[in-house]
């Protein structure tokens, strides 16, 4: 039975549950699936490898940061078929995030509100369970590891808990995502202008030399932004992106605009909206950073990739990697293979 049918007869009774809910239930039983090996089962995309960050991406479909916060379920979810696999956001501390309820669905739009804030039980039991998954043991894949601030991380300190994180995940990282760009901690958009994210990167890049040099590896650094800026904001970004040689950058996190699901239920909560309406968002960031970065820097395409053609387009705006989350929620994990085979070959 294919994956696309099974998820048909599943979503029924995960939409039944409250969205988190839903969330917490699903993760468990794939890795319950995993440990009985039936995720071996699922066909896997065929090979179509990229070269992206001096990496080698068995094929260009990622799984986003997110899904999958303290990297508790790394095993599961690369045997779906991703050609990456990135975990987070983590932070120095353990934190509980917003209070609950903090996730909504929105099937009318085909999206998702959502303020987790962070949640997750801090970097060591992060390193922790990285270390112990199968596919960081035998080296099996690419695996991102996304970092982030503490809710009551003074803003101008910010740069401490990253720096604090960087060292940690460092070792086991096949790329370091650097988000900056999450609409629920506050103030953290705060630094994607100017000198905050001058100094960020400064130290940043500073520390990721001197790690390469004591672990003898180098380990590229990606930067996550958010689709809500103008062009002079996105120019300013691909300047400091080039400025201090960081590796990637990923377009985009979730988007604060409601302009598409005005009227609807959950549709006023506070959050990040993530899903469909943030597809053309995505999209514009991602044109005026490849008209900007040209090919000094590659972008990784996220935001409402919900069918394979999403991701074509992702590509043919300038991404040369997407990345994909809210759409398993609503299309299920025959999405990943939909979105291999849409952008072999270009």
């Amino acid at each position: 039975m294919s994956q696309k049918i099974l998820y048909s007869l599943a979503r029924p009774l995960l939409f039944s549950m409250d969205a988190e809910a839903a969330h917490h239930f699903t993760l468990p039983a794939l890795k319950r699936a995993a440990s009985l090996g039936l995720t071996k089962l699922i066909r896997q995309p065929e090979a179509d490898p990229r070269t992206v960050m001096g990496l080698t991406f068995k094929n260009p479909i990622g799984l986003a940061a997110g899904l999958d916060k303290d990297g508790a379920y790394i095993d599961a979810l690369a045997d779906l078929g991703f050609g990456s696999i990135e975990v987070g956001t983590v932070t120095p501390r353990a934190q509980p995030g917003n209070p609950k309820p903090r996730m909504f669905r929105l099937p009318e739009a085909h999206a998702i509100i959502n303020r987790m804030g962070f949640n997750n039980g801090g970097v060591d039991a992060f390193v922790a369970n990285v270390q112990a998954s199968r596919f960081y043991q035998d080296q099996a894949g690419i695996l991102g590891l996304n970092i982030g601030k503490n809710a009551d991380t003074p803003i101008e300190r910010a740069t401490d808990d990253y720096l604090h994180c960087l060292q940690k995940v460092y070792p086991y990282a096949s790329y370091v995502t650097v988000n900056i760009s999450s609409p629920n901690t506050k103030n953290l958009r705060q630094l994607q202008g100017g000198s905050e994210l001058d100094g960020l990167l400064s130290t940043l890049k500073d520390a990721q030399l001197r790690l390469a040099d004591q672990h003898r590896r180098y380990v590229p650094l990606a930067l996550k932004i958010a689709p809500d800026m103008d062009g002079d904001q996105v120019k300013n970004i691909a300047d400091a992106l080039i400025r201090h040689k960081i590796d990637g950058v990923i377009a985009t996190n979730t988007t604060l605009n409601r302009d598409a699901v005005t009227g609807m239920l959950h549709g006023a909560e506070a959050g990040g909206l993530s899903g469909a309406p943030v597809f053309q968002f995505s999209n514009t960031v991602i044109r005026l950073l490849k008209a900007e970065l040209g090919d000094a820097v590659p972008i990784i395409g996220v935001g409402g990739i919900m069918q394979g053609l999403d991701a074509r387009v992702k590509i043919e705006c300038g991404a040369q990697l997407v990345q994909l989350y809210s759409g398993l929620i609503y299309a299920g994990p025959g999405l990943i293979h939909d979105c291999a085979k849409a952008v072999r070959g270009i």
